[in-house]
């Protein structure tokens, strides 16, 4: 998912990008492209030839800060995710990964030799994500510590994490194809000529997510409450009383209310972080028994990669793409260095400013404020790679996460989505406790005599294997894409 940057010599008065000769096959599934495909975008720029670096490492940056807070947050809980309001570093995971799809799809499609082919590989590409993100997440696979597999069809979840990437792989990518203007940007007038028309849109969707969030009825709802909770035996009807507008507390907020109405209970995630909630857990903010006087709706489902959510969560890559076409149009790198950083900072300030006019930041809604924050974040997180690696070329130190950056999705799917793990635990002598994974888990526990340090250690001896093995497939020119 790299992006191949060829440098060579500035001319004097002319456009601020010089645009180059493109293939058809330059419409790649933005999120996950390889480096040595021939189909990779190549920009013109100064100096030497060398490819931007950045990107991988950022992105290898985002998958190995996945794996750390869904490994280890249960050791931690303080990274974790919050359990509603507030933000822990596992909440800027999501953020980061929608931010660096918007800036690769800038790139990928600043010409496009026929946008209805580009469209068209656009959508087979999302439903292929889509598809791949239902497997892997639908509920067929039960992670660790389960080896067993299979879903009911009638209860899978279709969203997930690939499924939010890929609605807003889409959204951007449309939107890049068909509504960027055809100017040549020689000013920054010009530069806003050309983009405006997607910040309309991105202002529509943020306009149409606010209205549904504090507009919409939210009545009295139902579902059915697991029997363990219960001391009756089967499942037990609960009703949750909201009748209200513009509630965003867990029961009887209007991105809970879609899902359930368009989706169905049944489909949603039953685990949800509002589980860690004080009303929900007497460890909170870590999971727990339920305290005595819990209310209803503490076990009821609710989907934090939901519809609502989701449509809001384009925006950040919208926020993307506007880094991308700072990257595009303007040549020298402290210039992009300087832009990129006003515009984290003020999308970091905004945020804040909205935190402290009453709207909290939720990653489970994907409240506006958190969205500001999380893609400033993602934004000057990328500004100091860039500075770091593409232009003062300090890249041994990370050479490690830009192998991960290179094959994303590889290392997602098997390790994120504990693929490899559950693989290798169906593995084991006499009993299914005694596997490699758990062995060396405990053996690091008990080297350390801590159940904590020892479970973050086995996480980041992970972290480091996968890099490995990510090195070791860019060694040998192969890279996972769809």
């Amino acid at each position: 998912m790299s992006t191949i940057i060829a440098f060579g010599e500035e001319q004097r008065r002319q456009p601020l990008l010089q645009s180059t000769p493109t293939s058809g096959n330059e419409e790649e599934l933005a999120a996950f492209s390889s480096p040595n495909e021939p189909d990779a975008l190549k920009l013109t720029l100064t100096d030497s030839s060398q490819r931007l670096l950045s990107l991988d490492v950022f992105r290898g940056l985002t998958v190995a800060l996945m794996i750390l807070v869904d490994d280890a947050g249960g050791a931690f809980p303080s990274i974790n995710h919050a359990p509603w309001f507030g933000m822990t570093i596992a909440d800027f995971v999501m953020p980061f990964f929608l931010f660096g799809v918007g800036v690769s799809i800038s790139l990928v499609f600043k010409k496009s030799s026929s946008k209805p082919l580009a469209t068209k590989k656009v959508i087979l590409r999302t439903i292929k994500l889509f598809l791949l993100g239902l497997f892997l997440q639908g509920g067929y696979f039960h992670g660790r510590n389960n080896l067993t597999y299979g879903v009911d069809v009638d209860k899978i979840r279709w969203l997930g994490v690939l499924q939010r990437i890929s609605i807003g792989y889409l959204l951007a990518s449309i939107s890049e194809i068909w509504l960027v203007k055809n100017v040549m940007v020689d000013s920054p007038t010009a530069f806003v000529r050309k983009y405006y028309v997607q910040w309309i849109v991105a202002t529509l969707l943020l306009s149409f997510y606010l209205c549904l969030l504090y507009a919409l009825y939210v009545p009295n709802w139902e579902f059915q409450a697991p029997s363990l909770t219960l001391s009756t035996n089967g499942s037990h009807t609960q009703i949750v009383h909201c009748g209200v507008r513009g509630s965003l507390e867990p029961p009887c907020n209007a991105v809970g209310y879609i899902d359930r109405y368009l989706l169905g209970e049944q489909h949603l995630y039953r685990r949800p972080v509002y589980l860690r909630t004080k009303e929900c857990s007497v460890n909170s903010p870590d999971y727990g028994p339920l305290p005595p006087d819990s209310p209803e709706w503490c076990l009821a489902p609710f989907d934090p990669e939901g519809i609502l959510s989701s449509l809001m969560a384009v925006l950040t890559c919208f926020v993307g793409l506007h880094f991308g076409h700072i990257l595009l149009h303007y040549k020298g790198p402290m210039h992009r260095v300087l832009l990129w950083s006003i515009s984290s900072f003020t999308l970091l300030i905004s945020g804040f400013g909205l935190e402290m006019l009453g709207i909290p930041f939720s990653k489970p809604l994907y409240t506006l404020s958190y969205m500001c924050v999380t893609a400033g974040a993602s934004g000057l997180f990328l500004t100091v790679i860039f500075y770091i690696v593409d232009v003062k070329h300090f890249r041994k130190p990370v050479v490690l996460l830009q192998w991960t950056g290179m094959n994303a999705l590889m290392v997602y799917a098997l390790a994120a989505c504990d693929i490899f793990p559950a693989a290798v635990q169906g593995f084991y002598w006499c009993s299914p406790e005694n596997n490699l994974v758990d062995g060396m888990e405990s053996l690091l526990q008990a080297m350390l005599h801590s159940s904590k340090w020892g479970t973050l250690v086995f996480v980041l001896i992970e972290i480091l294997f996968w890099c490995l093995v990510a090195g070791f497939l860019h060694m040998k020119g192969i890279y996972i894409k769809l």
